[in-house]
């Protein structure tokens, strides 16, 4: 293989996270007092906040559960609760000042710098962890159970991470995907 390092590619295209800042929220008067607010009960139980720095979307519920999506690092998610629960002590609602959450899901993308066959693929990897119908989907799916991610692997040897609870889990499955690869003989 070339000099290209496949764990040097990984790249966060979203971070899920999920953090209680309240015991309720009034999403009628959120959504007048807040700017940007996006409020359509009949569409969508919350109130959708999207900020731009850092571009993160905060789906505001009326339990004071949020859920935030879209961010791209560990720190911009962070600054996006920090944001959103400053936003909402301006508004005088009792907010804890430092704020936590939990991360559901993030989905990194990895390049393994070159094409891969995913017929043989298919063919050699443990047959209950994958599934490869390329009349459906293009890529080959495989769930890795540690860490616990699901890697969708296409022929271009880009691959897409789902499922992660931290970083070091794409970085992990990349290391797993070469090591088996390698060993099969496919790179």
């Amino acid at each position: 293989m070339n000099e290209h390092k496949p764990e040097e590619s990984l790249k966060i295209e979203n971070i899920v996270a999920s953090a209680k800042v309240t015991d309720s929220l009034d999403l009628p008067s959120l959504a007048s007092q807040l700017k940007d607010a996006e409020y359509n009960k009949k569409r969508f139980p919350g109130v959708v906040l999207r900020m731009q720095d850092p571009k993160i979307a905060a789906l505001v519920f009326g339990s004071g559960k949020v859920v935030l999506t879209g961010a791209k690092s560990i720190d911009s998610l962070s600054r996006g609760l920090q944001i959103l629960g400053d936003q909402l002590r301006a508004l005088n609602i009792d907010i804890p000042e430092n704020l936590t959450y939990k991360i559901q899901n993030i989905v990194t993308s990895a390049d393994l710098g070159t094409p891969i066959n995913l017929n043989k693929i298919a063919v050699g990897f443990n047959l209950d962890k994958i599934e490869y119908e390329p009349e459906q989907f293009p890529g080959l799916v495989y769930r890795l159970d540690d860490p616990k991610v699901v890697v969708l692997l296409f022929g271009s040897g880009k691959l897409i991470i789902t499922g992660g609870k931290q970083p070091e889990d794409a970085r992990r499955a990349v290391r797993r995907i070469l090591s088996e690869l390698s060993s099969l003989g496919l790179i």
